[in-house]
This record gives structure tokens, C-alpha cells and sequence, in this order.
């Protein structure tokens, strides 16, 4: 008896696995292409959290739209406890949605996350007060969110634009922007999305773009004045 249940859950984990692999390889492609540690579409399928995390969040939005809120809210609330990562069942999410690590991410009930958005750790896209409606922010195509970053209220965060790690955003932000800071401040990057490389480190920042600024302003005037 033992063994035909066990057997039996077997095939249903082998029927998950295999329905997943065929209904969200866009997300599993997604993944290798945005992490370069993942060394095979299996390893992604079986072992990457932010991706059942989108998968079990897929689900619950089915049963959010349906206006059955208790069933959604424990499926989010299951996926919860064995991801790490709480997506509210109300939450609007494109595709090719990478969460990278995805421990301590928080998406709440009216945020809209677009197509080919990247999430690491730790990220918050939260509401403020306690007031109805549209209270979480609007995330557009090709964003990247770094570590620890918390956007937050009923704001836009314009296309190809990136979030620094551990930035509060409070303000809408400009496609091809960058945000760096508490709170956030933003930097144009010349309408060029960095995503692509997940290049972290060369980040331009606005408090050194201005003080550089004022050092060429005040060489300029040092030269003017000993002429």
C-alpha cells in the first residue's frame, strides 16, 4: 500500500514538472538568460524559487480574478512559506519576470509589474497609508530593482529604468533613468538600459555627477579670473 502511494506521488511530481517545463519555459529561458549561474533549463525548472514563486502567484491571480480571495490568499500564503517570496494574488505581473534570489521580496496587492522585469532580494514594492484602490507602484518594461530597494506608493517607474540597491522611491521616475539613494535620487543614463549585463557597478550617481559639475564650473572660473 506504502509503495502505490508513493509511487503515486511520484507521477503527480512528474506530471508538475513536466506541465511546468511545457507552460513557463518563457520564464525558465528568461532565467538562464538573466542568471549566469544557471547551467541547464532543468536546474531552473526544479530548484529556482522566484520562478514557483511566479508560478504559484499565476495560479492564485487565477483565483483573485474569480473573486475567490481565500483560496487565492493561501495559495500566496503557502508559496509564501516555501519561497521566501510574498506576492499579493491581486498583484499584476507581465512576462519574463525574473526574481533573482527572491528572499524578502514583497509585491503587494495593486502593483503592476511589466514585461522583462528583474527583482533581487530583499525588494519591496509597497503602498503607503491605509487608503483603497490603486496604492502600490507601477513597475515598466525592462526595469531592474537592486537588493533591498523599496518603491514605494502609487508611483510609475518609467521603462528601462534601474532601482540601486537599497534606494526608497517615493516619486515617479522617468523611462531610462537611473535611482540611487534615501530617498531616491535620479540620474538619466543617456536613454540606455543597463539591464543587459547586469553591469551593478558603473552606476551613475548624482551627487557625483553635480559635484563634478561644480569642480569644472569652479576650473572654469579659476581660469577666467587669472587670464
Amino acid at each position: 500500500m506504502f509503495l502505490y502511494i508513493l509511487l503515486a506521488l511520484i507521477a503527480v511530481v512528474i506530471v508538475k514538472i513536466i506541465l511546468i517545463a511545457v507552460f513557463f519555459s518563457g520564464e525558465i529561458r528568461c532565467a538562464q538568460k538573466r542568471d549566469p549561474a544557471a547551467r541547464s533549463f532543468v536546474e531552473v525548472l526544479i530548484l529556482y524559487q522566484g520562478l514557483h514563486a511566479l508560478i504559484s502567484h499565476r495560479i492564485s491571480h487565477m483565483f483573485y480574478k474569480a473573486r475567490l480571495f481565500f483560496i487565492a490568499r493561501l495559495i500566496s500564503q503557502i508559496s509564501r512559506f516555501t519561497t521566501g517570496i510574498e506576492i499579493h494574488p491581486g498583484a499584476q505581473v507581465g512576462k519574463c519576470v525574473f526574481i533573482d534570489h527572491g528572499m524578502g521580496v514583497v509585491v503587494g496587492e495593486t502593483a503592476i509589474i511589466g514585461d522583462n522585469v528583474l527583482l533581487y532580494q530583499g525588494v519591496t514594492l509597497g503602498g503607503t497609508g491605509i487608503e483603497k484602490g490603486k496604492r502600490h507602484p507601477t513597475i515598466g518594461n525592462n526595469v531592474v530593482i537592486g537588493a533591498g530597494a523599496n518603491v514605494l506608493g502609487n508611483i510609475t517607474i518609467g521603462d528601462n529604468s534601474y532601482i540601486g540597491a537599497n534606494a526608497v522611491v517615493i516619486r515617479d521616475v522617468p523611462p531610462n533613468s537611473t535611482v540611487v539613494g534615501v530617498p531616491g535620487k535620479i540620474t538619466r543614463q543617456d536613454g540606455k538600459k543597463i539591464d543587459t549585463s547586469l553591469d551593478h557597478i558603473h552606476i551613475l550617481d548624482p551627487i557625483m555627477q553635480s559635484m563634478d559639475a561644480l569642480e569644472k564650473r569652479i576650473e572654469k572660473i579659476e581660469k577666467n579670473h587669472n587670464k
